[in-house]
């Protein structure tokens, strides 16, 4: 069999005699590499393997709850550096500003009613599902 340059990291590799079409020499990088990419093409064309992705990364997450609070202490340079590039993110985005999940105080600003919710365009970053809308009373209802 012919040889032939590898997919990732450009090296000539002799191709295994049972996989006539293999693109990637068998390089453990070149392999990750391959693995993402068909991952990468199987959650854009299968929307169940995308949703049983989504599932498996939140059962993990639920019982690794502490991953990320133990990695930040572990490695303060990168908790360091994410500091300073969060703000930089945060510092392009400031003409809306940020939404916090609590943003609201509990107590309602406006009376009770009927109430238009429109989208409002470009207006930055929101954390988590907040929607920034703009409110018009259509109606008010005095109980």
């Amino acid at each position: 069999m012919d040889k032939r340059w590898c997919t990732a990291c450009g090296c000539e590799f002799l191709p295994r005699a049972q996989a006539p079409h293999q693109r990637y020499c068998a390089e453990p990088e070149c392999q990750r590499e391959r693995r993402r990419l068909w991952q990468q093409t199987k959650r854009r064309s299968d929307p169940d393997y995308l949703q049983n992705q989504v599932q498996a990364q939140r059962a993990w997450s639920k019982r690794n709850s502490a991953y990320w609070s133990a990695y930040r202490e572990n490695h303060p340079e990168y908790a360091a550096r994410n500091r300073i590039n969060q703000r930089g993110r945060n510092a392009k985005r400031s003409t809306a500003g940020i939404a916090k999940m609590d943003a609201s105080n509990g107590m309602p600003f406006f009376d009770d009613g009927l109430y238009e919710l429109r989208p409002l365009e470009g207006l930055g970053f929101a954390k988590m599902v907040a929607w920034r809308v703009q409110i018009t009373v259509l109606a008010r209802q005095h109980l």
